[in-house]
């Protein structure tokens, strides 16, 4: 059985966080491959100005390049209307019957998983890959999973990865005040976000 990440999100931008969240998931469970995949239209963020799809993609292509185990996906950018992850993991499934799939998750997100559309069939299709973050005790996650366990039988491991203090909220808003990002995203998409003067 081949063994995919998935590694979803907004990407707007996407930065040397998300970078590390994947390789440590690619070394700590012997994954063939990570998929990074921007999600369409982000409907849990409907208040928040989000790039077009194809500027996120972009930067998400430069920031994977050279690396041969992770591989940029288009699937949820080429759907129409809401992107759901219950629907792409079962397409992924579909197509894809011989892969067991890793859904790589920060923190919080195990906390939000249960008000997400039908988290009963994301936790039937994957494995969750949780990050222990310094927000959240180990206890805490624990005690999570457990109910998670228990409420949809899901299957979720702990994710032990390097801390960064960063996120892409603070990266746009780094951007608008002129400061720098150097230490924050790949050169690549330093310079993108630069060239294109997104979130200035």
């Amino acid at each position: 059985m081949k063994k995919n990440g998935i590694m979803g999100g907004t990407f707007n931008p996407i930065h040397n966080g998300h970078l590390a969240l994947a390789q440590s998931a690619l070394e700590q469970f012997a994954l063939d491959e990570v998929l990074f995949m921007p999600c369409g239209v982000p409907y849990m963020k409907a208040d928040q100005h989000v790039e077009d799809g194809q500027i996120r993609a972009e930067m998400t292509a430069l920031a994977i390049e050279g690396r041969p185990h992770f591989r940029l996906s288009l699937m949820e950018l080429e759907q129409e209307g809401n992107t759901y992850t219950y629907q792409t993991l079962e397409r992924l499934k579909s197509e894809n019957p011989e892969t067991v799939y890793y859904f790589i998750a920060g923190a919080d997100s195990l906390f939000h998983m249960t008000k997400w559309a039908h988290p009963e069939r994301i936790f039937a299709d994957c494995r969750v890959l949780a990050a222990v973050r310094d927000d959240k005790t180990t206890e805490d996650m624990e005690a999570q999973i457990r109910f998670l366990e228990q409420q949809y039988n899901a299957r979720i491991h702990l994710l032990q990865t390097e801390t960064m203090d960063i996120s892409s909220s603070g990266i746009r808003r780094k951007v608008a005040a002129g400061e720098s990002i150097a230490d924050m995203v790949p050169e690549a998409v330093r310079i993108y976000i630069d060239r294109k003067r997104l979130y200035c």
